[in-house]
């Protein structure tokens, strides 16, 4: 399977797939951004968030200690700017995307958070991502352990304790389950997190042709991945592409779950009713 030209200019993207670990978060997430706004220009986002380092630099240098450095690189982002979170968004495939964060001022946690990373490592304030649970976080390690930066709730502070019981009441999981995902992420981990988030908001708000481009780039994360697949299958159809549906769907169903067959099944006969419509 392969996502065409497209793909050609996706460079960050490609290195995902060859397994690389070299990849630059930021402008992956961008890249994915140009499968809903083909007008966006990379370079913008990138000189925003240089513009917002060097409005920065100046306080971090002076800085007492490195939470007095994060908390200024809260107050820029979350205070002078305005970029928080905000309920509302989380249904909203807009929120997901770096230049309408940006344009918003309001996002989803992990998109807030790569905006905190971003600026952050050309500040010297090297944050990773933490692919916990219910709630995506930044990552620091500090000398005196490490700091949890919450760009959702513009920039709130915590330490290690402070995240993992915070975390363990939001999902009600235990401590001991809890505790391993708070460890820093890749970067392939931090962009299917992002494709899966789109993935649902686009569905929610019945914006097929989009999910269908999201769910390509995941298949193509997760070749191996059944239910990738049969998203694919079915996002293809609700896209209005029913041949290429039904080759989709066939596939599935020759190595799928028995309990899915019936479905798939009514989703081929679906896709084979559009397919005869129009012949």
């Amino acid at each position: 399977m392969s996502l065409g030209q497209n793909l050609e200019n996706d460079r960050e993207f490609a290195k995902l797939l060859s397994r690389r670990r070299d990849v630059d978060v930021t402008v992956a997430a961008l890249e994915l951004s140009r499968d809903a706004y083909p007008e966006i220009n990379i370079r913008e986002t990138l000189d925003w968030i240089a513009r917002r380092a060097d409005e920065l630099s100046g306080p971090v240098a002076l800085a007492k200690n490195e939470r007095d450095a994060l908390a200024e690189l809260g107050r820029c982002l979350g205070g002078r700017h305005g970029i928080r979170g905000d309920l509302e968004c989380g249904d909203n495939a807009e929120s997901s995307y770096l230049p309408r964060v940006i344009a918003t001022r309001r996002g989803i946690p992990i998109s807030i958070s790569l905006l905190y990373m971003a600026v952050g490592a050309r500040v010297g304030l090297e944050l990773a991502g933490v692919n916990s649970p219910g709630h995506f976080l930044a990552r620091y390690e500090s000398c005196d352990g490490p700091l949890f930066v919450d760009g959702y709730s513009a920039g709130r502070i915590l330490t290690f304790d402070q995240s993992l019981a915070w975390i363990s009441d939001l999902t009600g999981q235990p401590h001991k389950r809890v505790e391993p995902l708070l460890k820093p992420t890749d970067p392939r981990t931090i962009v299917i997190r992002m494709l899966r988030n789109l993935k649902v908001q686009h569905a929610l708000q019945k914006n097929w042709d989009s999910a269908w481009k999201v769910q390509q780039r995941l298949t193509l994360l997760n070749p191996a991945s059944f239910d990738e697949r049969r998203d694919l299958a079915v996002i293809t159809l609700r896209a209005d592409r029913p041949g290429r549906a039904t080759d989709l769907l066939n596939e599935c169903l020759r190595n799928c779950p028995e309990e899915e067959r019936g479905q798939l099944e009514s989703h081929l006969n679906e896709a084979r009713r559009l397919l005869a419509h129009r012949n």
